[in-house]
């Protein structure tokens, strides 16, 4: 096809959550938006997540729970676009929610309503949205940036790179953000799976026997630590609990886990003074499931009933179930991180604005940016955020 009949006001890449808030908020302060996308619809990742009820936002999103070279530089747009002003949106297309644990809201029904809200919002603001849309050349010149599909050819004076990250490639996602940056001399944080499950090796990995028990647990890597649900694989470690440590996991690092944090100090030795006939295994049963309890009491080797056990001895069988390290060999890779951390530098962007210091014109929001919230919702705040400051620059 030739150019379009006319310029665009500005060119979206990607029609994920980042790009659908930023071009539907620039459309409707009368942009003329044109967002392209190599799927074949758009909102493919919000359509999986929440186990397909999309966890749309935390009601906790502060700056301090995410991820980035620069902590300060989700600030601003995270005070300026809140988790409110989304669920307002929400309640505004009469959409049903809760929150289910730890500020995290979900759709009652389906995560296909937020993508048509989403969708009805860009139709609001005239934005043209292209499908099945494969980008064969970006080029900048005379402060026009030129887009070349398959079959249309546009320009605009601004140009927003919302592609993400590769996580979750069988969805169709790629790097090709990273390399986009580039072609602008952009720099790039150094990209790696986050929100994954940890893979142990054979050595370690004694909870094979285990897999698909979980127990509610405080998961540590360093002076970051997690309460919530740690489930064993037939490869390692998963659950709520791990995906969030795993964002702060690098390779050679140990993780901690707690398996009981709601036992004080001493309880073990307590527990004998009180209870000597009693054993360790029998405790263990009452507190954590019964196939884990066993494993951990045979790997302790504290047998006998307490009265006979030194103290020293529970001393240490306590210490350990408080502080059970592993050393991963590595993760489940980009197949099964939910995100990536890493991406394009936020040195490089107005952290008011998202759009590139030495480069007018070019703007990069959502998960192409090295900015990496939380499990439960973090990650879609920043998209709605980081879309929302950059549509009222456009």
């Amino acid at each position: 096809m030739p150019a379009a009949p006319a310029p665009y006001d500005a060119i979206i890449l990607g029609a994920g959550a980042a790009g659908m808030m930023c071009a539907a908020v620039a459309g409707q302060r009368g942009r003329r938006v044109l967002l392209l996308d190599h799927a074949a619809e758009p909102g493919k990742k919000i359509l999986i997540s929440g186990g397909g009820r999309c966890n749309f936002t935390n009601v906790d999103a502060a700056a301090d729970r995410f991820l980035s070279q620069n902590p300060h530089f989700a600030k601003s747009a995270l005070s300026r676009y809140t988790p409110h002003d989304f669920l307002a949106m929400v309640k505004r297309y009469g959409i049903a929610w809760h929150e289910k644990t730890l500020g995290q809201l979900f759709c009652d029904s389906s995560s296909r309503q937020i993508v048509a809200m989403l969708i009805e919002e860009c139709a609001k603001g005239g934005v043209d949205i292209v499908c099945d849309a494969a980008i064969s050349e970006v080029a900048h010149a005379d402060g026009h940036y030129r887009v070349t599909t398959g079959n249309l050819t546009a320009t605009a004076p601004a140009l927003v790179i919302a592609t993400g990250g590769p996580s979750i490639p069988k969805m169709g996602a790629t790097g090709f953000a990273y390399d986009l940056a580039r072609q602008f001399g952009l720099k790039i944080v150094q990209p790696r799976p986050a929100l994954v499950p940890l893979t142990l090796s054979t050595e370690e990995a004694l909870f094979k026997e285990l897999s698909g028990v979980s127990a509610n647990v405080i998961a540590r890597c360093g002076k970051t630590a997690f309460r919530e649900a740690a489930l064993f694989t037939h490869r390692g470690l998963s659950g709520p609990a791990i995906l969030q440590i795993s964002s702060y996991w690098q390779r050679g690092d140990q993780i901690g886990i707690d398996y009981l944090p709601d036992h004080a100090e001493g309880w073990l030795i307590d527990a004998k003074r009180a209870q000597p006939r009693t054993t360790l295994r029998r405790l263990l049963r009452h507190a954590l499931p019964e196939r884990l309890a066993d494993t951990l009491c045979d790997k302790i080797g504290a047998d006998g009933d307490l009265g006979n056990l030194p103290d020293r001895t529970l001393a240490a069988a306590q210490a350990r179930l408080a502080d059970w390290r592993f050393t991963p060999n590595g993760s489940e890779g980009f197949a099964k991180a939910e995100v990536t951390a890493g991406g394009i530098s936020t040195a490089e962007l107005s952290s008011r604005t998202m759009e590139a210091r030495r480069t007018p014109g070019l703007y990069a929001i959502g998960e192409a940016v090295d900015v990496t919230g939380w499990l439960g919702g973090y990650n879609f705040q920043w998209a709605w955020a980081s879309g929302w400051v950059a549509a009222q620059q456009l």
